[in-house]
């Protein structure tokens, strides 16, 4: 099996497992969705979605979280994990939302970076989930590891795998393609006990195979 082969089973593999492939974070508006990858750093996205419903509700609007003081968002922020590097960046980048980008999450990798706390990961999520760029990809660590796993990636520096998976995937995929396999690695490929058994990618995977 060529790679072209390999990557065309493997997605739609994804597909038929995983028909919606949406990101599991809850939100409503765009910078809502920026503030919850940012509290999903080392946290899960299920204790980020307990947490968010009452910080939105305490601050309904991108200039209520731009005039917040950074203490109180810390409270609210606290159970997701360093918080108050997370609350610090949430206020910082809602004010340079309001105050240099008009109120809206920008769709350039240039100016997402700019923001305090986004990085390339978090930039790929938003420019895919809110604007559908092609070529998105999200290297987190389920993608990292499943990928290496597959053969479709080597080693675990999130540039470098991106690059690599950018150029085997088609662009209009990626972005669904990286949102399914954090569903599988959730559900089947699961670090620590991998259902191999049981795994829809096994006929493409190279270590399964031994490749």
């Amino acid at each position: 099996m060529d790679r072209t082969e390999q990557v065309a089973g493997i997605i739609a593999a994804l597909k038929t497992a995983y028909p919606d492939a949406q990101c599991a974070l809850q939100y409503k508006k765009d910078y809502e969705l920026m503030i919850s990858v940012r509290l999903s750093a080392q946290c899960t996205d299920a204790r980020v979605n307990l947490v968010t419903p009452e910080l939105f509700a305490r601050f309904p609007t991108l200039h209520d979280f731009a005039c917040a003081d950074v203490a109180e968002v810390e409270q609210y922020v606290r159970t997701c994990g360093f918080y108050k590097h997370k609350a610090r960046d949430i206020v910082l980048a809602c004010r340079m939302l309001e105050e240099q980008y008009g109120g809206r999450v920008p769709d350039s990798m240039e100016e997402l970076l700019k923001l305090p706390g986004v990085g390339r990961k978090t930039a790929n999520l938003l420019l895919g989930d809110l604007y559908g760029v092609p070529g998105s990809v999200v290297c987190d660590t389920h993608c990292i590891r499943i990928c290496g796993l597959l053969g479709l990636s080597s080693g675990t520096d999130p540039a470098k795998v991106e690059q690599q998976l950018r150029a085997v995937l088609p662009p209009e995929e990626s972005s669904d393609f990286c949102h399914r396999i954090v569903l599988h690695g959730r559900a089947v490929c699961i670090a620590r006990r991998p259902r191999c058994a049981q795994c829809t990618l096994a006929p493409f995977c190279r270590s399964f195979s031994g490749e």
